[in-house]
């Protein structure tokens, strides 16, 4: 297959391309990585008329760490987790996550802030940004708009950018050494897209849970953060019993699709595992 035509520009700063942003609108896509992009085109399930790569944007690739988190840029690649980007839990966290988006030559290319932008269920990154309560940085000619995690995603590929906005800066808050993370993912094969995952995140003081984020991914049209069960872990410290006690109410809260890989019944059992694994990872 082959993509349908379209007009091809690659502004030098970013004043030019939220200009550009501006001018065509919906008719333009970004192009950073183009690893989700460049394979929908191709198949002609997306037909943009323009497309606006920015890779020659050197502004927008970093990460750096302050005191109140971690801020990466829009052309950050997926690779640049191999290692750990900031010390302690999160660094962690991060470059375990990695290991688990696609395959090694996609990492290369593919970027953080492309992979929220597109919106996929499936998306470790939006599961992270989801369960860590991330904010996103939109910037247009209007000028800048913070987003709240909560208020980003609309859907499966939908999410709450403007058609003149560029998804700009991710930040994700700080995590003291306190915190203790797990993570969880199943997929049929290495590099396949999650059937179902879990994101755990504890700040435990005195063998008691202080702080908790708990969300999963791949089993409905965004990633979930749930509430309240983290509500459920704090206060309490978190034994076998209270880790399988919030599983099987995770398994009772989630309402999951069902498609050709697997139904929800499946995906349902399949949240209560990954919920348990992750939520004792943390936990150890």
């Amino acid at each position: 297959m082959k993509p349908s035509a379209f007009d091809y520009f690659r502004p030098a700063s970013l004043s030019e391309a939220l200009a550009l942003l501006a001018k065509y609108k919906d008719d333009c896509k970004i192009l950073a990585g183009g690893q989700s992009l460049v394979p929908a085109m191709n198949f002609r399930l997306a037909r943009p008329a323009i497309l606006i790569d920015i890779n020659d944007l050197g502004e927008l690739d970093y990460i750096f760490a302050d005191d109140n988190g971690l801020h990466i840029g829009a052309l950050t690649r997926h690779a640049a987790f191999h290692r750990r980007v900031v010390d302690g839990p999160l660094g962690a966290l991060l470059s375990k996550v990695a290991r688990h988006i696609a395959h090694y030559p996609i990492r290369q290319r593919g970027t953080f802030a492309g992979s929220l932008a597109h919106a996929d269920p499936a998306s470790e990154w939006c599961l992270v940004a989801t369960a860590l309560n991330a904010a996103i940085v939109a910037k247009s000619i209007r000028g800048d708009r913070r987003i709240s995690v909560g208020d980003f995603f609309n859907g499966t590929f939908a999410t709450d950018l403007a058609a003149d906005e560029l998804l700009a800066e991710i930040h994700l808050p700080a995590m003291g050494p306190g915190w203790r993370t797990g993570f969880f993912e199943f997929s049929r094969r290495a590099g396949d897209f999650a059937l179902g995952m879990a994101l755990a995140a504890l700040r435990i003081e005195d063998g008691i849970v202080r702080e908790a984020r708990l969300g999963v991914g791949g089993v409905a049209d965004r990633a979930i953060r749930l509430e309240s069960l983290e509500d459920g872990l704090v206060g309490h410290a978190a034994s076998p019993e209270l880790i399988d006690s919030i599983a099987r109410e995770a398994w009772a809260l989630v309402t999951p699709v069902g498609d050709i890989h697997a139904s929800p019944e499946y995906r349902r059992d399949l949240i209560a595992t990954a919920v348990r694994r992750a939520l004792t990872e943390a936990a150890a």
